[in-house]
């Protein structure tokens, strides 16, 4: 990797920003993991499978940010900004939309869902209390994506960064509050996140609004380029999503112990990868202006340095984790036996970094070029290999280390089909294609 590159400035301009709102983003969890897990056992039992389905509520729906920015990008590449500022109402009605939607979902399926993910006993009684609030905030959280997205395609990064941090920050008030001054337990973690969630969606109803469009009514054919991508993202990012969740739910019925260390990896998995993602966020909005003004060639070349970025920030976050094993689990909790099991998981949550670093920014870079299709497809293929591995972990007793090395296969998986498809540039097509 060369020491400098015409593209770092760009590149470092949009991904700083991002990467404060992505590292503020998964800490809603991260603090409702550290508060709950003070509480007990069967709290953070239940957090661990409440707060996977939730956090898969809100991931599998990110196409609203992904696909928005696609379209955006190319739109402001091409010096159409009245079909940016179109695409953000649209992006707004969509997003609300699904939302309500969602919600009403979640409340009706919330206790067969969380029994037949392995929710049991104390534990489950916890886990469906958490869900059943948490989830009202779940609309607000989906018109936040497409806010960021729209943000993002016309390269403003510092605002989403604004709007996250105060909300993250009005999150760990309130939940400190509700939990240890008006002692209402995981109800108040849950009551505080929505809440926070709620304040966060009319911030950026107010940025989808706000430039001037000739008509912000819901419109098919102003929606279709970004449903059409992001129908396909949707897929891709499901099937990510399940195999995480088929992960939990293997755990859960390993134990306890099992399921509340797989939720602390899991959220810092998280934490991590979302601050991969800021590169990978560079490369939507970097690749889908390049590629929307006719610049292929700078396009790819763009897109080499953050693979470059990406991987050797994984590798730092490999290396700043690997000593950590029996200090960060310790934050989040001190049952020993819990601890124990983070322990024997931590050597595969270190050697996904790099991967995952790579794996980000391929998945950036194919998105701002709208290669979604591909996406969607080499992700069923890894997901379907990964749900293999982690049924023959419960049946024949391989424990967590199984399913986390089952997860890291996963990962590898997705890179070697992806890495192909970058170098035979079949994703570069140049020109406004959100028709």
């Amino acid at each position: 990797m060369r020491l400098r590159s015409p593209h770092d400035r760009e590149i470092l301009r949009l991904a700083l920003p991002a990467l404060g709102a992505l590292a503020a983003e998964p800490l809603y969890i991260l603090a409702d993991t550290a508060i709950v897990g003070h509480l007990g056992r069967p709290q953070l039992a239940a957090l661990g499978l409440a707060g996977t389905v939730l956090a898969g509520a809100f991931t599998i729906f990110n196409f609203l940010t992904y696909g928005t920015t696609s379209v955006v990008a190319r739109a402001s590449g091409a010096g159409r900004r009245d079909e940016a500022a179109r695409l953000a109402a649209q992006a707004l009605w969509v997003s609300l939309g699904i939302g309500v939607v969602l919600l009403v979902a979640c409340e009706i399926v919330a206790e067969p869902l969380l029994r037949g993910l392995g929710g049991h006993g104390v534990s489950g009684h916890y886990a469906l209390v958490y869900f059943r609030l948490a989830a009202f905030g779940l609309p607000a959280a989906l018109v936040a994506l497409a806010g960021q997205g729209y943000l993002r395609g016309v390269s403003n990064l510092r605002r989403p960064l604004e709007i996250v941090v105060v909300a993250n920050l009005a999150n760990l008030i309130l939940e400190v509050v509700f939990v240890y001054v008006f002692h209402w337990g995981i109800a108040g973690s849950a009551g505080g996140t929505a809440i926070a969630q709620a304040g966060m969606g009319v911030a950026f109803v107010v940025e989808l609004l706000r430039p001037p469009a000739p008509s912000r009514r819901p419109s098919w054919k102003e929606m279709r380029p970004m449903v059409r991508i992001g129908r396909q993202i949707f897929v891709r990012t499901a099937a990510l999503y399940a195999s995480f969740l088929v992960a939990a739910s293997v755990l859960a019925r390993m134990g306890d112990a099992e399921i509340g260390a797989h939720q602390i990896a899991y959220q810092l998995f998280l934490l991590i990868a979302l601050i991969l993602d800021a590169v990978a966020i560079a490369g939507q909005v970097i690749v889908g202006r390049m590629l929307g003004a006719g610049n292929a060639d700078g396009s790819y070349d763009a897109a080499l340095r953050m693979i470059g970025w990406s991987v050797a920030i994984g590798g730092v976050f490999a290396l700043i984790l690997a000593p950590l094993s029996h200090v960060l689990p310790a934050a989040f909790t001190s049952d020993p036996r819990v601890l124990h099991q983070a322990a024997l998981l931590w050597p595969f949550l270190v050697a996904m970094q790099p991967l995952g670093g790579a794996v980000f920014a391929l998945d950036g870079i194919l998105i701002g070029a709208g290669d979604t299709r591909y996406l969607m497809w080499s992700m069923l293929a890894a997901s379907a290999l990964f749900v293999v591995l982690a049924a023959l972990a419960l049946a024949l007793g391989w424990g967590i280390t199984g399913v986390w090395a089952a997860l890291d296969i996963l990962i590898a998986a997705r890179l070697a089909l992806l890495w192909p498809r970058f170098a035979t540039r079949r994703w570069a097509v140049v020109g406004w294609a959100a028709d």
